[in-house]
């Protein structure tokens, strides 16, 4: 279906595009996209922020395949749903993988609205989408010891730098959610190294590692997270947060593909 879909297209450059982030695919060049629920296997993306397609286009002249929204853990898909996605950007021709995503700071350096380039994770979800057979192109046990790609990290504090855009750096903890995480639960991920936290990106990533992609991540810090400032915390704020960060987000993520 999206090998047909693509026609011609032989995508290397793959961009997962997370809440409030979709206006990148915008940039490219010639774009067509597929809902997410005409394709076998995907569903619906039923999460505000998350259109729900697969977006193709060229930036520079080289196609890229945008994946626009995500699926989560917590909405209860089953494993194979989860990991259907990524399996289908390895599938046509993925091979290096740039992931965005909403977080709550816990690095009381992170400001809302501000960008935090992945340097590792924490999978706290207690999931791993490899459990059961391996599937076809896949390794047994993929290498984590580094789940960000060195290179790509690299080039993206050059285009960071060049393009003027505040970039920190951090371990993203992923959680399966949908609660936001407590006072407490926060100071734990601190003593654990976490600089921010979110609800997606990790289960991604080892699936992507699996399958032998260059994985790079980003998050928009969207919120302090719980304890470390007043008020309640609501998607429809990190929502109008991403929102407001998604020209930077984009113009470092032309950046970083134009030269992958």
């Amino acid at each position: 279906m999206v090998r047909t879909w693509l026609a011609a297209e032989r995508p290397d450059l793959g961009v997962v595009l997370g809440s409030g982030m979709g206006g990148f695919a915008t940039r490219l060049s010639g774009e067509r996209r597929l809902d997410f629920a005409a394709i076998p296997g995907f569903g619906e993306a039923r999460i505000p922020g998350h259109a729900g397609e697969l977006v193709i286009g060229r930036l520079g002249g080289r196609p890229v395949l945008c994946q626009s929204g995500r699926f989560h853990a917590y909405e209860g898909h089953p494993p194979a749903q989860l990991a259907l996605p990524i399996r289908v950007m390895a599938s046509v021709g993925v091979t290096t993988l740039c992931l965005t995503n909403a977080a709550g700071g816990i690095d009381p350096r992170l400001e809302p609205g501000g960008l935090m380039l992945l340097t590792d994770h924490l999978n706290l979800t207690f999931r791993n989408l490899l459990a059961g057979p391996v599937a076809a192109g896949e390794t047994r046990f993929p290498d984590l010891s580094a789940p960000y790609h060195a290179g790509l990290r690299a080039l993206a504090r050059e285009v960071a730098a060049e393009r003027r855009i505040p970039l920190a750096e951090g371990v993203y903890a992923g959680l399966t959610g949908p609660s936001y995480e407590t006072p407490a639960e926060i100071r734990m991920l601190a003593r654990a190294g976490a600089a921010a936290v979110g609800m997606s990106t990790v289960l991604e990533v080892i699936v992507a590692r699996a399958c032998g992609l260059r994985c790079l991540g980003v998050s928009v810090i969207a919120n302090r997270a719980a304890g470390l400032a007043s008020g309640r915390l609501d998607h429809a704020e990190v929502l109008a947060i991403t929102r407001a960060a998604e020209s930077r987000l984009s113009d470092l993520l032309e950046g970083v593909l134009g030269r992958a």
